[in-house]
């Protein structure tokens, strides 16, 4: 039984989501926190990846760049761009190679279950002026991820102040 059990596991690790985030991700109960099982994020200071924008504050069709970057390879990723004001999801993702994009909830997921050194996503901004922030989760492996991530940005002026 026990070797059974760890032969599921083994397959779920190699084949749960290997296309990324479902869709239902967006709206499920806890967001930007995987449904893996008994598996929970880990503390986010406690992450080695990095998710950093290029900018927090946008014009009409702006592009941003978001990077995810780390000490450790990574599997997957999912992120949701978000105004500053009114937490509601935000703009777009520009398609990219091995990502699918949820217009429905302004998110974009990885495509493909290969390591990853690191992604660089372009956001398009939606008309009007604001603020937009990047939460989400990046993937170590199906059981170790790290949620409620916020991108850094050197334009936003709580990270200038740790900055100098």
């Amino acid at each position: 039984m026990l070797g059974a059990l760890l032969l599921l596991s083994v397959v779920c690790t190699a084949l749960c989501f290997p296309d990324g985030a479902p869709i239902d991700a967006c709206v499920k109960m806890r967001a930007n926190q995987p449904n893996h099982g008994q598996h929970r994020s880990q503390p986010p200071h406690t992450s080695p990846y990095r998710v950093t924008a290029s900018a927090s504050t946008y014009a009409p069709n702006d592009l941003i760049t978001i990077t995810i970057e780390g000490s450790e390879p990574f599997k997957g990723f999912f992120l949701q761009a978000r105004s500053a004001e009114t937490q509601e999801w935000l703009g777009s993702w520009e398609a990219a190679p091995h990502t699918t994009v949820h217009p429905e909830c302004a998110a974009v997921t990885h495509a493909d279950p290969r390591d990853k050194a690191r992604a660089t996503l372009l956001w398009r901004a939606p008309g009007g002026h604001g603020r937009v922030y990047f939460t989400g989760t990046v993937l170590k492996n199906y059981g170790t991820f790290w949620g409620d991530l916020v991108a850094d940005s050197a334009d936003d002026p709580r990270q200038l102040q740790i900055l100098g």
